[in-house]
């Protein structure tokens, strides 16, 4: 609880048997999280029973794997049924440190930002953090492309550590973005759209054998995929083009 407000943390696991409890500790010893919910997309590991060993954590699970996007749609509506008024999302693969859950909460319970997320940019030190080069420039030059077509200021759009508060959630139409990775973008560019600030905390970056990471395949995919979203936001704002369904329903 943060000032008499709810905080839930999601977790949208996929294979995170290894991770998931220390994960889960640090998560509970920041002395502010409610409810810790886990949504599995057809985990081929024991992360569903590692779950629900574990005390008080709320699981749903995915008997087919629906992909990263569905798992979030997931966790936020569940979070919202639970009378969450701060949604964080904390990855089991301990690649973001739950440390940092009481400064994003107090950022949107204060009434501050409607948004936080967790940078591994700001501050200079994601490639002494383990991010692979390649990964680092796809980053920078992904997200200079995106901040230029969607007039933000961002550090990066990529990161999976993110935070919103309930009326934010409330406004998005989640369900009309995509069921894949690209989600990540496209719920950024709703949050834009609606011209709502979003605030940026840096986090340490960890990169280890267990980290969960999409191959380069995958993110030749998500990084075209960015270019779209950004693209097609530009020519929406500038009214050239009629929004795609997921920028269609933003409440402004």
């Amino acid at each position: 609880m943060y000032k008499a407000k709810k905080v839930v943390v999601v977790m949208p696991a996929y294979n995170a048997e290894k991770t998931l409890e220390k994960t889960y500790r640090e998560v509970m010893d920041q002395g502010v999280v409610d409810q810790v919910i886990l949504v599995d997309d057809a985990s081929r590991d024991l992360t569903v029973e590692k779950a629900r060993s574990l005390a008080g954590v709320k699981v749903h699970v995915h008997p087919v794997n629906r992909g990263y996007g569905s798992n979030q749609k997931t966790c936020y509506r569940e979070a919202l049924k639970e009378g969450a008024d701060i949604v964080i999302m904390v990855h089991p693969d301990y690649q973001y440190t739950p440390q940092l859950i009481p400064a994003m909460a107090s950022l949107i319970g204060n009434g501050l930002y409607p948004c936080v997320l967790g940078s591994r940019i700001l501050g200079g030190y994601s490639l002494a953090g383990g991010m692979p080069g390649w990964k680092y420039i796809s980053n920078r030059l992904l997200t200079a492309f995106s901040n230029l077509l969607m007039g933000a200021k961002l550090s990066e759009y990529h990161t999976g550590y993110r935070a919103f508060s309930r009326e934010l959630l409330e406004r998005l139409p989640l369900d009309e973005n995509s069921d894949d990775f690209i989600f990540d973008n496209q719920m950024l560019a709703q949050i834009i759209w609606q011209r709502q600030i979003i605030a940026e905390i840096s986090c340490p970056t960890k990169y280890f054998e267990e980290a969960s990471s999409i191959n380069f395949k995958r993110s030749v995919q998500y990084g075209l995929g960015c270019v779209a979203v950004a693209c097609r936001f530009r020519l929406a704002r500038l009214g050239w083009t009629r929004p795609p369904a997921y920028l269609a329903g933003v409440k402004i």
